[in-house]
């Protein structure tokens, strides 16, 4: 009886002991989650008109993933937001996802506008700068005004990117639409947001100065 008894208080021991050590295990697992890569964009990154899961943000997190350590991607781009909406919003989600990497896809909207190119470079600026502070580091996606806004503006708004990666060195991607924006097969009717099939080629506009970038970001 002795034999018995002392046996089952050992066995309730290692049955109580087994939550503490699965609690143990997820803390470690927290602990060794790589930080966030954190894209802020308008609807070029919001999947715009087609299922969120073909959008090119979506690939991206699907790509870093797979890779060792995996990285989540937190897509907080919205349709129609402008540098000034991006600024904005920006120091709520550096506190909240403390992101290793900021991608930056804005400007977009505000040329639509015709917006003041200055207050466009002042905004993506401040952004550079905060997400600086907050320990991330940065990519600066391009964008491209339709012709018709006329060639001074057009190469004003170009060359605002241009400027702020030298300043701050940053890699830069010139023009994200780059190998889809010519192909009409690749674009929706409104000539500015790629189909679903277009998508997979953005990702590959994006890859070459992100992939340098993803070894040596902050764990």
């Amino acid at each position: 009886m002795v034999r018995w008894s002392s046996w089952c208080w050992l066995l309730l021991i290692g049955l109580l002991a087994l939550p503490t050590q699965g609690v143990a295990a997820l803390a470690t697992n927290r602990a060794v989650t790589s930080r966030p890569v954190l894209v802020l964009g308008d609807s070029l990154s919001a999947a715009y008109n087609i299922p969120r899961a073909q959008g090119w943000v979506h690939l991206l997190g699907a790509r870093l993933a797979e890779m060792r350590p995996p990285r989540e991607v937190i897509n907080a781009s919205i349709s129609g937001a402008t540098t000034a909406d991006g600024l904005a919003r920006l120091p709520r989600l550096l506190a909240r996802d403390k992101p290793a990497l900021v991608i930056i896809e804005l400007g977009a909207n505000d040329g639509l506008r015709g917006l003041p190119l200055i207050e466009i470079e002042r905004n993506l600026q401040r952004m550079i700068v905060r997400s600086r502070e907050a320990g991330a580091k940065v990519l600066l996606l391009g964008i491209e005004l339709p012709v018709n806004y006329g060639p001074r503006y057009r190469a004003g708004l170009q060359a605002i990117y241009a400027r702020l990666a030298r300043r701050y060195r940053l890699p830069l991607v010139p023009f994200l639409l780059a190998k889809v924006a010519l192909q009409p097969a690749l674009m929706q009717d409104d000539g500015l947001h790629p189909r679903a099939a277009g998508e997979p080629l953005v990702l590959d506009t994006v890859w070459p100065a992100l992939q340098p970038m993803l070894s040596g970001l902050p764990r």
